[in-house]
């Protein structure tokens, strides 16, 4: 063997060796999290979500600007793959070429695949350095952001391109041996060098190869203590992803209150599972989550990038600790001496994030919807807020007339239970107790909600839909004062012992008169009694009432007024928990179609996936905004900015919180569910 092959062998066995010493490393740290499942459940979507959103990128090209050229450089990273085992391979023997196996026309297009996109990506890393350096957008500022850590990888990229470019234009001056039209970059450069004789352009060649290769090892070996770890872990973190299939998307981690323990929920990194480390680790720091979320954009301390970065941040802090061995290599960078028993005094709640973070956000999974690796932001959060509550019983003060309210009422208000059918006298709605009675069974069980029964205006969304029902024919029944609150606002609020007394009990009712579909007009009761009821044994096919009105109206079910020349611009609003938790946005905007052959219906800028939270979720409805802008005002604002003469919503917490808005901003545009607008057209 050469001697220059013997020594690329031994800086190759290091290069390898010191990336495995990391790997191993990254893995102990991920063991102090917890849980054990290895998510291996679902493989279809998950390979699905590997494919869609790891390989093709689809999340990162919802950016128009920014995604595309991101989306290419990491294709680019794929694609240039090939051309680096074929340097490693020349390292270990000279002169070797895929040629050599490969034929001429299948080696041709190996060689122009390298050649273009080395030159692309060149022109896409200058492109991001500009916008790095020059523009500075926004979102990727603060946070603590590594800017520094970006420009440098960038840089190390371009290296890459460079070197490998100037390698292929040696090649060309000493002996070239494909014909131009294969070799778009490196034929100018080699043309621009022409001056040089073979000697030199060959020692050129040789230098411009020795420095790719340690690059390219130098770029390997950099990525377990920078940000841009990514580039390794986001694949698999886009595979084993929170959000793998349906009727699991948002769905909170399942608690077992009867476990000993002195911690419920997490106070630091040790408390969080392994996969919510592992999204610390396949964090870009793009900001992209951040750049959405209804809290950030109104002036709140909440920032989701933070959040993840901070998650980051306290493991490779305190996991030298726990783990043992001090980190030689890595500990200047990522940790501190784990004999340092300072660290271990600190947690990730109080010391990296404060209360004052985790009580804004309002649950709408904007974050989780637009981060291009899956990450999970929402999750830490949740877990958070169940520490504060459960362990530590610190909450905002104006959210104990809830807990209290649920626990002895059943409902978050203090109304009695009596009172939750009153909205219904008159329209002759037989309660399931009456129907089972008689040994009736209804086509479905109307799930009021709490909102649905006590608040005035959800009221009447709540009679224009039963009275829908009946003009359809469709036999159904009401719980009526046997119906509690499903847990919902409990649970987002960090109060799970509350939430599951009162799911179970719901669970019970439900059971008791044997349900199988239940329909509701309250996307949050939608969700948690369809999608995280089965957790504790509850399963039932759950239709929202959005989906259920336009099944009817394209039956011809619903009997409607002709057209009575009337036009109505519209602009329909989506809920969080209706839309990017369970991806219903056209049955609402359906059936407006259908009951309003001459509406309009106007899209705001942000509609559908990326609609803006009206503020209400995560138990926001119980809490004050005092910090900045409230966020029912800028979602108000934004829709009345479409022209529209009339708001639709399609969540009694949606209507509430546009209603307020309203009065804030003086203004006389209507909110109405959808519900409403076909009852007021039934004949």
């Amino acid at each position: 063997m050469p001697t220059s092959s013997v020594i690329f062998l031994l800086v190759l066995l290091f290069a390898i060796s010191m990336f495995a010493y990391s790997a191993q490393r990254l893995v102990r740290y991920l063991r102090i999290g917890t849980g054990g499942d290895w998510r291996l459940n679902d493989l279809p979507r998950r390979l699905q979500n590997f494919l869609s959103i790891g390989i093709a990128q689809t999340k990162i090209l919802r950016d128009p600007v920014a995604g595309p050229v991101h989306a290419f450089v990491f294709w680019g990273f794929l694609v240039l793959q090939l051309g680096a085992v074929e340097i490693i391979i020349q390292g270990l023997k000279p002169g070797f070429t895929f040629g050599d196996v490969l034929p001429a026309p299948l080696y041709g297009l190996f060689v122009l695949s390298q050649e273009g996109t080395a030159g692309a990506v060149l022109l896409a890393v200058g492109f991001l350095l500009y916008r790095r350096i020059v523009i500075k957008p926004r979102r990727l500022q603060g946070d603590n952001v590594h800017s520094g850590d970006a420009i440098f990888i960038l840089s190390l990229i371009a290296g890459l391109m460079v070197t490998l470019i100037l390698v292929a234009a040696g090649d060309r001056i000493v002996a070239p041996h494909h014909p131009m039209a294969l070799q778009p970059v490196s034929t100018p450069v080699a043309l621009a060098l022409g001056w040089m004789g073979p000697g030199a352009a060959q020692a050129m060649r040789d230098m411009a190869w020795w420095a790719h290769a340690l690059l390219i090892f130098a770029f390997l070996n950099y990525l377990p203590y920078s940000k841009h770890l990514h580039v390794i872990v986001s694949l698999p973190n886009t595979f084993l992803s929170n959000t793998s299939g349906p009727g699991t998307v948002g769905v909170m981690k399942a608690m077992d209150l009867e476990q000993e323990t002195e911690v419920f929920g997490a106070s630091d990194v040790t408390h969080l599972s392994w996969k919510s480390l592992l999204d610390g680790y396949a964090c870009t720091e793009c900001g992209r989550c951040t750049s959405v979320c209804p809290a950030n954009l109104t002036g709140k301390a909440l920032s989701p990038r933070k959040i993840v970065i901070d998650t980051r941040q306290r493991l490779w802090e305190v996991a030298p600790a726990i783990v043992g061995g001090a980190d030689v290599f890595g500990q200047p960078m990522i940790g501190t001496a784990s004999g340092d028993t300072a660290v271990l005094d600190r947690k990730l709640l109080d010391n990296y994030i404060t209360e004052d973070e985790l009580w804004a956000c309002t649950s709408c999974r904007a974050c989780v919807y637009e981060c291009p690796v899956s990450i999970d932001q929402l999750s830490i959060i949740n877990e958070m807020r169940r520490n504060l509550v459960l362990t530590e019983s610190r909450f905002p003060e104006e959210v104990l007339p809830a807990f209290e309210a649920m626990e002895r009422n059943g409902s978050p208000w203090a109304f009695q239970p009596a009172e939750r059918a009153k909205w219904a006298e008159g329209m002759d709605i037989p309660t399931m107790a009456e129907l089972f009675e008689r040994g009736e069974r209804p086509d479905i069980l109307f799930w009021v909600g709490c909102m649905g029964s006590f608040d005035d205006r959800a009221k009447k969304t709540t009679v224009a839909f039963a009275r829908i029902l009946q003009a359809a024919g469709i036999r159904f029944g009401i719980l009526g004062q046997e119906e509690t609150c499903n847990g919902d606002p409990a649970r987002r609020m960090g109060n799970e012992y509350l939430y599951q007394m009162l799911a179970k009990q719901a669970i019970e009712t439900l059971d008791r008169y044997e349900t199988t579909t239940v329909v509701t007009s309250c996307p949050h009761c939608f969700h948690q009694v369809g999608n995280e009821f089965p957790q504790l044994g509850g399963n039932y096919e759950v239709i929202h009432h959005s989906t259920y009105i336009e099944r009817l109206l394209a039956d011809g079910r619903v009997p409607l007024k002709s057209d009575d020349g009337q036009r109505l611009v519209m602009a329909y609003h989506d809920s969080c928990y209706l839309g990017r938790y369970n991806e219903v946005y056209d049955a609402p905007r359906e059936t407006l179609r259908r009951a309003l052959p001459v509406v309009q219906l106007v899209e705001a800028p942000r509609a559908r996936d990326r609609g803006l939270c009206c503020g209400a979720g995560g138990g926001r409805m119980w809490m004050e905004e005092r910090v900045g802008e409230r966020i029912n005002v800028e979602r108000k604002k934004e829709l009345l900015a479409t022209g529209a003469e009339a708001i639709a919503v399609a969540c009694p917490f949606c209507m509430t919180m546009l209603g307020d808005a309203g009065k804030k901003l003086e203004s006389t545009v209507p909110v109405y569910d959808i519900a409403e607008v076909v009852a007021d057209r039934l004949a």
